[in-house]
């Protein structure tokens, strides 16, 4: 995504490369709603926000749209300036497929319990080491210290989102959660299990690594510090 609003910038802005930041990496397959991203222009790129959005948006795919553009501080960074994210997961427990939900959901067919994994979810919220909800990283993994400030399941009939929130995630952190309490909801999983699997940080013992598809970057939040500028 990155690669492809840089050269629309290009095409649009003479005088390139015009170097896109945005706020956090997603894994191929992951959605971005709430992606915040920055760029440095140059003076003479005389286009008010608005006029840049739309110029963009008609570069760009039909699967890319920026949805909004501001003038940012001078030493605003999407990255490092962001203090905290939110992902939202969205599963669809039911025997059928719903094809309005294809590539935006984890079909799960088997009946989850939804009391277990709505339990289990408050067990993940807080400062820890989630080595074991990592992709595999091997030995170089020094710090997997997070803190995850909210981890809510709510459903709505077969439809079950699973909104995890903290100050920042460990590479496909978020699908371990989900398909740790996913198999927690199959009866694979007890609470001790989960509070074992956090403590030991053995990545074998946690659950699956949840489908992309059904992850989506959903919020990015900043400081009014950072948002006005020092």
């Amino acid at each position: 995504m990155q690669q492809v609003i840089e050269g629309a910038l290009a095409k649009l802005i003479p005088g390139g490369p015009h170097r896109l930041q945005g706020s956090s990496r997603t894994d191929a397959g992951v959605h971005a709603f709430g992606q915040v991203a920055h760029v440095d222009l140059p003076l003479h790129a005389r286009l008010t926000p608005r006029k840049l959005r739309a110029a963009l948006n008609a570069y760009l795919p039909d699967d890319i749209r920026v949805m909004e553009s501001v003038r940012a501080p001078k030493d605003f960074n999407a990255r490092f300036d962001a203090v905290a994210k939110q992902y939202r997961y969205t599963v669809w427990n039911h025997p059928a497929v719903n094809p309005l939900l294809r590539g935006r959901a984890w079909h799960v067919p088997t009946k989850l319990d939804y009391g277990a994994v709505k339990r289990a979810a408050g067990l993940f919220v807080g400062t820890r080491d989630f080595r074991s909800l990592t992709a595999n990283r091997g030995p170089g993994l020094d710090d997997a210290v997070r803190t995850l400030t909210r981890c809510r399941v709510v459903r709505s009939g077969p439809r079950i989102t699973f909104i995890l929130e903290g100050s920042g995630f460990l590479y496909k952190m978020c699908r371990g959660v989900v398909g740790t309490l996913v198999q927690t909801g199959m009866g694979r999983f007890s609470e001790a299990d989960i509070l074992r699997i956090l403590t030991t940080g053995n990545r074998a013992a946690a659950g699956m690594t949840a489908p992309a598809e059904g992850l989506v970057l959903w919020k990015v939040s900043y400081s009014g510090k950072a948002r006005r500028g020092k």
